[in-house]
C-alpha cells in the first residue's frame, strides 16, 4: 500500500460510535455481534488493546477529544444536561459547566483554519450548534426512535420516509459531505447515535439475530450479576443472594446494589451494532470509489465502555423484549459498564488506519485515552502542534510506528452520582500495569494488576498498600494540577453547585 503524495493533504474520518463496548467487536473477541468491516479495518491498520475514555460517560469524553483536555481540567465532567441530586445521595455533585466553554480552540477550529472543510453528523451533545466550535455542517440532535420518525431537529435536518434506519440515513448524509467535497481535504466527526438507546436494531438484522440465537447452545453462566458499591460496608455472598430474590428499587438502592448484564444476546442490540458496522463499510466503499481511499485517515472507537447497566434503575423480573431494551450488551471478561471506573466504563475499541504508514494487521499495547487524538493527529497530517490548547494529549505517532512510546499515567474524576449505578463518586489513575480507584464519599480505594486481573477481581490495596499509596497520591497531586472539582457533604444549610440539577426523590 502507497502512501499519499507527501503534499497531499490527507482527509480525516473520526468514526466515533455511542457506547459502544470493547468486546462488542468481533476483532476484540465478541462471538455473537457480526462486524466485517470493523474487523476488516483491524486487517489493515492497528488495533489497540489498551485505549480508554477520558470519562464513563459520553458529553465529558466527546469534549477532550475535540480539546485535548482532560474533562477535570475544562470541568465539564459529566453527561449534559446531567443527572438531576437525589436526596438520598450524601454528596452534593461537584462544580461542572453546561456546555462546551467558547474558549477552546477545538480540532475542528484547527483543521478549519488549515483549509479542511469540517462536518459533525450524529450526536455532538455539548449544549451548542457544532457550527460554533469549528464545524462547517452539522445534523445533530437527539434520537427518540431509530425507525423513521427519528424525532427531534432530525425530523427537518435529516432527509428520510418511513421505513428508514436511523443509522443508514446519518451515513447517508456523510457520504454526501464527502462526495461534495472530495477535491478538498475534509474533517469528518461522524458521531453515531447507535448503539446508544432507545436499543432498537433495523428489523431485518434484528431477524438475522434472532435465528443465529436460536441456533446457540444455552450459556450456563447467570445472565444478571449484583454489582456492589465497593465504598461501604461489604456485602456477603448471602446478602447479594437476598438481594437477588428480591428485585427491588427501593431495597437494592438502600443497599446501593445494580444490576449488570453477563451476556451477549440481545438481538435489537446486535442489529444495532452489524447497521453501525455497515456504515463504516459503506464509507469505505464511497471514498474507494472516489479515489480517496489511500489519502483519508480513518479513526474508529467509542465515547465509552458498554451499556452493561440499564439507564436509571431497572429490575431484571421483566419480559425478555423489555429487558432487551434497556440492558445493551456483557462487556466481560472487563467489570462494569458505562457509569462506572471500572475497565467495562472506560477501556474502548481504537482502531487506527493510516495507509502507507501503519502496519496492516497489527496490534499495539499502548495505554492511549481520548486526549491524544487531537495531538496525534495534527501529527499525522504534518500540522503544527498546539501545546497550550491539548495540554494533556500526547501523540501516539510512535505507537502507530511500532516504536517505543510510553505516554505516562492517565486520570479520570466523576464528581457525581452516575445513571448506571448507586456508587459513589470518585476518580482513578492507570500507571503502567496498575490501576487505582478512589471513591469520594468514604475514600474507600482499590488497587489492581491489570496485566493479570483484566477483569478487576482481585483488589490489592492492602497487601500492595505502597504501589496503592504512590498512585494515590499521583491522584490527588493531578487534581490539584488540573484544579478538579470535588464533590463535598450535604448539610443542613449547604447549597447545590453551580451547573448541577436538583429533583427531591426519595
Amino acid at each position: 500500500m502507497q502512501a499519499a503524495s507527501a503534499d497531499e493533504p490527507l482527509n480525516v474520518i473520526f468514526f466515533l460510535v455511542d457506547d459502544l463496548g470493547q468486546r462488542d467487536v468481533g476483532c476484540y473477541g465478541s462471538q455473537f455481534h457480526e462486524t466485517p468491516a470493523i474487523d476488516q479495518l483491524a486487517k489493515e491498520g492497528m488495533l489497540f488493546d489498551n485505549a480508554y475514555s477520558t470519562c464513563h460517560v459520553c458529553s465529558p469524553s466527546r469534549a477532550s477529544i475535540l480539546t485535548g483536555k482532560y474533562p477535570a481540567r475544562t470541568n465539564l465532567t459529566e453527561w449534559l444536561s446531567g443527572r438531576p441530586e437525589r436526596d438520598y445521595e450524601n454528596l452534593h455533585h461537584g462544580e461542572k459547566l453546561t456546555a462546551l466553554p467558547d474558549a477552546e480552540q477545538t480540532l475542528a477550529e484547527t483543521l478549519h483554519g488549515h483549509g479542511y472543510a469540517t462536518a459533525n453528523y450524529g450526536k455532538a451533545h455539548l449544549n451548542k450548534d457544532p457550527k460554533t466550535y469549528g464545524f462547517d455542517e452539522a445534523i445533530t440532535g437527539w434520537v427518540k426512535s431509530y425507525h423513521h420518525p427519528f424525532g427531534g431537529e432530525y425530523n427537518e435536518t435529516l432527509p428520510a420516509n418511513e421505513g428508514d434506519y436511523f443509522t443508514d440515513k446519518l451515513t447517508d448524509a456523510a457520504i454526501d459531505f464527502i462526495e461534495r467535497n472530495k477535491d478538498k481535504p475534509f474533517f469528518v466527526h461522524l458521531e453515531h447515535f447507535s448503539v446508544h438507546d432507545p436499543i432498537q436494531g433495523r428489523k431485518d438484522l434484528v431477524q438475522k439475530y434472532e435465528k443465529k440465537l436460536a441456533t446457540m447452545p444455552h450459556q450456563e453462566s447467570p445472565d444478571y450479576i449484583l454489582e456492589p458499591n465497593p465504598d461501604g460496608p461489604a456485602i456477603s455472598e448471602e446478602q447479594i443472594k437476598s438481594l437477588e430474590e428480591n428485585d427491588n428499587n427501593t431495597l437494592h438502592q438502600k443497599e446501593r446494589v445494580w444490576w449488570v448484564k453477563q451476556k451477549q444476546d440481545n438481538v435489537e442490540f446486535a442489529g444495532m451494532v452489524e447497521a453501525t458496522d455497515e456504515s463504516l463499510g459503506r464509507i469505505r466503499a464511497k471514498l474507494k470509489e472516489l479515489g480517496l481511499e489511500e489519502n483519508t485517515i480513518i479513526i474508529f472507537t467509542s465515547d465509552n465502555g458498554g451499556m452493561a447497566a440499564s439507564n436509571q434503575y431497572r429490575g431484571i423480573q421483566q419480559p425478555r423484549e423489555k429487558l432487551n431494551s434497556q440492558f445493551a450488551s456483557s462487556n466481560l471478561p472487563l467489570r462494569g459498564a458505562k457509569g462506572w471506573n471500572y475497565e467495562g466504563g472506560i477501556r474502548v475499541p481504537l482502531i487506527v488506519h493510516w495507509p502507507g504508514e501503519i502496519q496492516a494487521n497489527s496490534t499495539s499495547h499502548a495505554v492511549v485515552t481520548g486526549t491524544d487524538y487531537y495531538p496525534t493527529l495534527l501529527e499525522m497530517l504534518n500540522l503544527p502542534s498546539l501545546p497550550d490548547q491539548h495540554v494533556d494529549g500526547r501523540s501516539f505517532v510512535p505507537a502507530l510506528k511500532a516504536e517505543s512510546y510510553d505516554r505516562g499515567p492517565i486520570y479520570w474524576h466523576f464528581p457525581h452520582y452516575s445513571n448506571h449505578g448507586f456508587q459513589s463518586p470518585g476518580g482513578a489513575v492507570r500507571s503502567g500495569r496498575y490501576k487505582l480507584l478512589e471513591y469520594y464519599e468514604n475514600g474507600t480505594v482499590q488497587l489492581f494488576d491489570l496485566d493479570g486481573d483484566i477483569g478487576e477481581q482481585n483488589d490489592l490495596a492492602d497487601s500492595h498498600s505502597e504501589i496503592a499509596g504512590e498512585l494515590k497520591n499521583m491522584l490527588h497531586a493531578w487534581r490539584y494540577e488540573v484544579d478538579a472539582k470535588m464533590p463535598y457533604p450535604k448539610t443542613a444549610t449547604s447549597k447545590s453547585a453551580p451547573g448541577a440539577r436538583v429533583d427531591r426523590r426519595n
